[in-house]
């Protein structure tokens, strides 16, 4: 009774140990959502726009209020020079901005690139707008790719390559060399690169960000995607955007439209606000998550997890096959259920992050945009493990 599209998605896993967490209790470190307020301002400017006169349709690409500051943020982080009018293109989350993005860009048959472990709707996304993925892994420890495999992964059918830095679920941030890899794989194949940097804002250890657009000759051929949710922490507002050539931008606009008309019209008022916060907003954010990493590292290692350092986003990656043998877990799946149930501690099953659901077999995600007593009671209870 359904379609052929449709019939190999399954619940999103990460949303899955949310709803199974709920049923068992438990502190939940398996959804990427902070526990604590968005930035006062944040909340105030929502009242003010529920207040006022924003409560029928924007302009389904997105008030021109929002581009200008999405514009004017991209000028001053980036020296991006961008028309509002010709380059932004606001949607409902950067989830929704990617599945825009691919249906704009990419024809049934076309091949896409990949880097796995990738966030968990990028498969999906593909599948609905036809295309044929094809991945290239991050290896662990520092999750490095292999630039003669990327190479190899090229087909002549090949239009785009899709990559998420800071990465989820790894925490890689990618260096300006690899970054300069992709850009001359992309101008060589005459390839777009699609690239979701929702996260930023979120880097750590003296690192900063490097957007690919603003390598040579990639500006023409890169769609940025970014939004409001992680460095806000207002998941649930739904704002998010896409930063294009004009060209492109108007089939991101198109895609857009029939599939969510628009977002939301008073969130997008208040997001004005959000992209006009003070740099020192920005250093106590980094420096706020840096020490959330480190709190719950420190409490992985003395659990025993076997964990990577992520230098960006929020989430640690862990392999625990060492655990699972103890316990006698079958699989990621099955012990994060084991956690749940005898830790009270919700996770994120590796496979979820992985075409190949092999490589992620032995691999566990945290997620720390908790409060430090969220933290520290997970922590505690992950003690057990150690008996």
């Amino acid at each position: 009774m359904i379609s052929t599209r449709v019939q190999g998605f399954s619940e999103s896993v990460i949303r899955e140990m949310t709803r199974v967490v709920s049923q068992y209790g438990g502190v939940n470190l398996a959804q990427g959502m902070p526990n604590f307020p968005p930035p006062r301002e944040l909340v105030e400017a929502a009242h003010r726009a529920l207040d006022g006169d924003f409560h029928q349709y924007a302009i389904t690409w997105g008030t021109a209020r929002l581009r200008r500051a999405i514009a004017d943020k991209y000028r001053k982080l980036y020296g991006m020079e961008l028309d509002p009018e010709r380059h932004v293109t606001v949607c409902c989350g950067s989830t929704e901005t990617m599945l825009a993005t691919l249906l704009a860009v990419l024809n049934p048959g076309d091949g896409v690139i990949v880097f796995e472990p990738f966030y968990e709707n990028y498969g999906p996304g593909c599948i609905i707008a036809g295309a044929e993925p094809r991945f290239v892994p991050l290896e662990p420890p520092d999750f490095a790719f292999d630039p003669e495999r990327l190479e190899r992964a090229v087909t002549p059918r090949t239009r785009a390559i899709v990559f998420n830095s800071p990465n989820n679920p790894t925490g890689k941030v990618f260096s300006r060399p690899e970054l300069e890899t992709i850009a001359d794989l992309c101008r060589r194949h005459d390839l777009l690169a699609i690239t979701d940097e929702i996260y930023e804002h979120i880097v750590f250890d003296g690192l900063g960000h490097t957007a690919i657009a603003t390598l040579p000759g990639m500006a023409e051929r890169t769609i940025t995607i970014s939004g409001i949710s992680k460095s806000y922490s207002v998941t649930g507002w739904r704002i998010g955007y896409a930063v294009a050539p004009p060209e492109i931008s108007v089939g991101i606009r198109r895609a857009h439209d029939f599939i969510t008309v628009g977002a939301p019209h008073p969130l997008q008022e208040a997001a004005v606000t959000a992209l006009t916060l003070p740099d020192s907003y920005y250093v106590w954010l980094r420096e706020m998550y840096q020490a959330k990493r480190d709190l719950l590292l420190g409490y992985l290692e003395r659990a025993g997890f076997v964990s990577y350092t992520p230098h960006g986003a929020y989430y640690i990656l862990t392999d625990v096959a060492h655990f699972m043998k103890q316990h006698g877990t079958a699989d990621d799946t099955a012990f994060a259920m084991f956690l749940i149930k005898e830790i009270g501690v919700a996770t994120v099953p590796g496979s979820s992050f992985y075409a190949h659901p092999e490589l992620g077999a032995t691999k566990i995600r945290f997620c720390f945009p908790k409060t430090d007593d969220m933290l520290r009671e997970a922590g505690e209870r992950l003690q057990k493990l150690k008996a």
